[in-house]
């Protein structure tokens, strides 16, 4: 992937993860699109910098997607690469029948809004030079935290979903996987400063640098993240599980993980 020089879209980019790398980039020479719900927050993002954007997008509708990819489209012709990052983790009880809400909102922004957005923007990227789609999914795609499945099973499918479109854009556009581990982010009530998760300029400083190798890896994997990712490739799949489980529990406590 180039990193400079580039015209990035990245949703979800009011906060967390889509604002740090929003300015990152926007620092390495690229123009930068921050979309979102609340105009406030990407106004805060771009603070007044030239050649960074807030555009409004509300990734649960599917007519303010394609809505919205028509208006990117004509006042940033320039843009080739997309950053599928809007998404939102809710804490779920599987032992009891329970209202389905939050887990269906899971759904509707954590895989059919990338997937949307992606099919709404596709033609414009493969017809565009140097063209690359970064999708965010988590390590607990491959792991899952069994307090958050709905969650857990969006990043999987986005997983799966990302592998198909890298070999169905071959040649075309580079498909990329961006798989954070836990972060100290606005994800989860009290996430920004939970003992054992990964600061975030930390995890930032090494995504901009695995992105900058060449070739670009097609999966961005911090350090923090391998031992989720290769959990049952290693033979530690039920190892990794429990430790999960038990890690988010002592932190939610306020406990050092």
């Amino acid at each position: 992937m180039k990193t400079s020089g580039n015209t990035i879209l990245i949703s979800g980019g009011g906060s967390g993860i889509g604002a740090a790398l929003a300015q990152r980039f926007h620092a390495q020479g690229n123009r930068v699109i921050v979309a979102g719900r609340r105009r406030e927050a990407l106004d805060a993002v771009i603070g007044g910098r030239e050649g960074m954007f807030a555009m409004t997008l509300d990734v649960e509708s599917a007519e303010a997607i394609e809505d919205f990819a028509l208006r990117v489209i004509a006042e940033h012709p320039s843009l080739n690469v997309l950053i599928n990052n809007a998404g939102i983790m809710r804490f779920e009880a599987l032992d009891t029948r329970r209202d389905l809400a939050d887990a269906e909102a899971t759904i509707t922004t954590n895989l059919l809004g990338p997937i949307r957005l992606t099919n709404a923007l596709i033609e414009h990227l493969a017809a565009r030079g140097d063209a690359a789609i970064v999708n965010v999914t988590s390590g607990l795609a491959f792991v899952p935290l069994v307090d958050t499945p709905t969650y857990n099973a969006t990043k999987a499918a986005i997983h799966s979903y990302t592998v198909s479109l890298r070999e169905a854009l071959k040649g075309k556009v580079e498909v990329i996987e961006l798989a954070p581990p836990a972060v100290q982010t606005g994800l989860t009530p009290g996430q920004e400063s939970r003992p054992g998760y990964q600061p975030l300029d930390e995890f930032i400083d090494e995504v901009m640098a695995l992105l900058g190798q060449q070739p670009t890896p097609g999966e961005i994997l911090v350090e923090r993240v391998k031992g989720l990712r290769f959990a049952e490739r290693e033979g530690r799949f039920d190892t990794a599980l429990a430790q999960m489980g038990e890690m988010a529990r002592k932190a939610r406590e306020g406990q050092e993980a």
